[in-house]
């Protein structure tokens, strides 16, 4: 009898984690959407790769293109603890133009194919592909039971959306046995689900293959000049034209936060949702539980002294409301709500922050007043600043969101106050 458990050992797990991100805007200007900070402590990749361990996937690939060094750097630090006599790893695949032509990675596809000589090395029976840039928790091994219990050549994981909202994704639709029948990319009028017609399925990005089903494809896909060498584009489509895809809804596999509780996805590729995927984890009952000890989220982190309070040069006390904080972090006799402090940050006297999104190394000058704000790594923030209350006077001198959230870089003030910017480390 097969089971999920048996799997995971024969599978191989690749995470596409090249790509920039643009509409972050300048928080991927030095570092790849999948190295940027979340949660207090974590990287976007690390979801992804934690799922991975958690399943008892511990053959992992990870193909890397645009500004890999700080990625890089933190997948050696916190992901070297895997057993190479035990055959487990997590191997970097940067874009090392292995093409005759010298070409760097022309799409998704194109970024599996030029690393199929070492794929083929591992001998796995089963390749599964991953995004590297989304915030969910799934167990694989349930989407590999599925996959070879329902004997498909190609399995890609689909979230169920409200229809209204589906036109922003890839949709799949299928018909009663979910064998899927057509893929649309961001149709104006998406298809409901046979049992759910007020409901889509949106592609996940995850996809299972039949290891020799997916080198003959990506052969295929090689030597078709009218290809973008793309899954989403080019390969899943070609596949769905074949009657070879099946559709796994992610409530299948999902771990949830807790009983009753919607399957939790998200794809934190703006400023808007980053800032509310991050803020919502300082709520009392956040849909995303990563205080999950049956289900954790690894990561690298330096060791660091416990978060420190203090009181103000006045001896008065702060107030912190639904705040997280973490190692590293000083705060003197200030007012604090809805917000999340990474590590190392330092918030000076007398300052009001609410709504605030503060990644790591950064200072917070006394007296400020922040609302609705994103602080990238390692910035300083003068004295006396206010962000949040003037719309204009934001989109002047920072990035404002359509939604009213404003980001704030070291760039951003090294113009506005005409001193020399100093590099920061990612």
């Amino acid at each position: 009898m097969l089971v999920a458990s048996q799997l995971p050992k024969r599978t191989v797990a690749l995470v596409l984690a090249g790509g920039r991100g643009t509409r972050l805007h300048q928080l991927t200007d030095n570092r790849a959407k999948p190295a940027v900070y979340f949660g207090g402590k974590f990287r976007i990749i690390d979801f992804a790769l934690s799922n991975c361990i958690n399943s008892g996937i511990r053959r992992v690939g990870v193909i890397t293109q645009y500004c890999p060094h700080s990625l890089i750097r933190h997948l050696q630090r916190g992901w070297s603890f895997l057993r190479g006599e035990q055959n487990e790893f997590v191997d970097l695949m940067p874009a090392g133009q292995q093409m005759e032509e010298g070409l760097w990675y022309r799409g998704t596809a194109d970024a599996v194919a030029q690393n199929k000589g070492i794929l083929r090395s591992y001998e796995p029976e089963y390749i599964l592909v991953l995004a590297g840039d989304h915030i969910y928790k799934m167990d694989y091994s349930m989407l590999l039971l599925d996959h070879v219990e329902s004997k498909s050549l190609c399995t890609v994981a689909c979230i169920e959306v409200p229809r209204e909202d589906a036109s922003g994704f890839g949709v799949m639709d299928v018909d009663e046995n979910r064998k899927i029948t057509r893929f649309l990319e961001k149709p104006a009028d998406p298809p409901g689900m046979p049992d759910n017609p007020d409901k889509s399925l949106a592609s996940m990005g995850i996809y299972v293959f039949n290891a020799d089903y997916l080198y003959r494809l990506l052969d295929e896909d090689c030597g078709d000049n009218t290809s973008s060498h793309d899954f989403g584009k080019d390969i899943i489509p070609k596949i769905v034209g074949q009657g070879n895809a099946m559709a796994h809804y992610f409530s299948m596999s999902c771990v949830p936060s807790a009983q009753f509780v919607p399957p939790y996805w998200r794809d934190v590729g703006t400023i808007d949702s980053f800032w509310s995927a991050n803020l919502d984890l300082t709520s009392n009952m956040p849909q995303l539980n990563i205080y999950d000890e049956d289900w954790p989220i690894w990561t690298y982190q330096e060791q660091e002294p416990p978060a420190k309070f203090v009181p103000d040069p006045h001896g008065m006390d702060g107030v912190i409301s639904n705040t997280m904080v973490s190692g590293g972090c000083i705060v003197c006799g200030s007012k604090m709500s809805n917000s999340i402090l990474f590590s190392k940050v330092r918030v000076q006297a007398f300052c009001n922050l609410d709504q605030v999104v503060v990644l790591p190394n950064c200072e917070i000058g006394q007296g400020s007043k922040l609302k609705k704000v994103v602080i990238d790594r390692g910035c300083r923030i003068p004295e006396g600043t206010i962000i949040g209350e003037d719309p204009e006077l934001d989109a002047q001198r920072f990035y404002r969101s359509p939604n009213g959230v404003v980001l704030v870089t070291q760039e951003m003030f090294a113009k506005l106050y005409n001193f020399e910017h100093i590099p920061k480390v990612e």
